[in-house]
Order: C-alpha cells, then structure tokens, then sequence
C-alpha cells in the first residue's frame, strides 16, 4: 500500500487480515460497532498514542477509520507530519456498514449516539432555545444566530467545533485503563 492512500471499504476487506485498524472515533461510537480488530484511539487522543502508533506502522499498514473518513482523514495528516504512514478508509463505518462488512461490538459495551447525531441534537436544542428564550429577551436569538453561524463554518472548513466539545463528554472518552491497553496492544 503506498503511503497516506485511501482503501475503499471492499479494498480494506480484502486486506483486513493484514491492516493494523485505528479507529479514532470516540468510545461510544466505536462501542456500537467497529471494523473487527479495530483498536479504539479517539482523535483527541491521538498524540499521545503516536509512539505506540509508531511501532504498529513499522510492523505493517496502518488503516485509519472513523464515522465518514473526515476524521480519519486528519488522523491521517497528523500521523504524515510524524513521518508515520496510514491509510484511511472511504466513507468510514457508515461505507463499511452499507456494504454488509462484519462489524464487532465490546459484549455489554454502552452504546453512545453517533458525533453527527450528537452534534445535530445539540445545534437543534440550542437554536430551539435561543428563538423561545429569544421571546422574552431578543439578546438570546444571538445563540440561535451564533450557532448557525457554526455551522456555515463548520460545512465551509470541514471542521466541527461542537463535536470537539461533545468528544470530551464523559460518555465519549475512553476509560483510562482502555485506552492503556489499547496503547500496549499496538507497542508489543
């Protein structure tokens, strides 16, 4: 596989035997179903696995998952500017699924609502509060204004500053002892 070079979901398929999975979508997400044999680092814990990472990739070819590929894509930027080589995964879990791709959950693991899902029932529920608070006090339509005004940004730089907020939730981290783990299964 040449560096940084995208897999679709049947390509990955065929090679899942070989690839070493990182899945950087949060603890909840990945808990609701991931590539078998995926190993879970969040995005935002992503620099402090880049030694274990490291290792991994110089055992072999690192694929990187996420939701749609948005994230992973960007693990796998981050991963480049260390001189760590990884592939990411065409349209993510979601492309995965679609295709009737084997899909692995943690027995009696907690099931979290996919980011996009947590991040449009957040967006909603502000807006919602800012034209009905915005009834009896016209400064609270600046949140329903100010969220909005996320969201064009969000969709014009494919970032998303809400889902880094919603990903440091309890319910979205990693549990220390998991992610430890994690970390000593990809360095041994």
């Amino acid at each position: 596989m040449a560096p940084n070079t995208p897999l679709t979901a049947d390509q990955a398929n065929a090679r899942l035997h070989e690839l070493t999975v990182i899945d950087v979508r949060t603890p909840g997400e990945y808990s609701s179903g991931h590539l078998p044999g995926a190993h879970n680092i969040p995005l935002d814990h992503l620099d402090a696995a880049l030694p274990a990472l490291r290792t991994a990739a110089d055992r072999g070819a690192l694929l990187v998952v996420c939701a749609s590929g948005a994230r992973s894509a960007t693990a796998c930027e981050r991963l480049a500017d260390q001189g760590i080589n990884a592939a990411t995964l065409t349209g993510g879990t979601s492309a995965w699924v679609q295709l009737g791709h084997d899909t692995h959950r943690p027995a009696g693991a907690r099931t979290a609502w996919a980011m996009d899902r947590q991040v449009r029932i957040a967006a909603g529920s502000l807006v919602l509060t800012g034209l009905l608070a915005g009834q009896r006090w016209s400064a609270a339509r600046w949140l329903s204004a100010g969220v909005a005004g996320g969201l064009v940004f969000s969709a014009l730089t494919n970032t998303c500053g809400m889902s880094k907020i919603l990903a440091r939730l309890p319910h979205n981290q990693p549990g220390k002892t998991d992610l430890e783990a994690t970390l000593a299964a990809l360095a041994g």
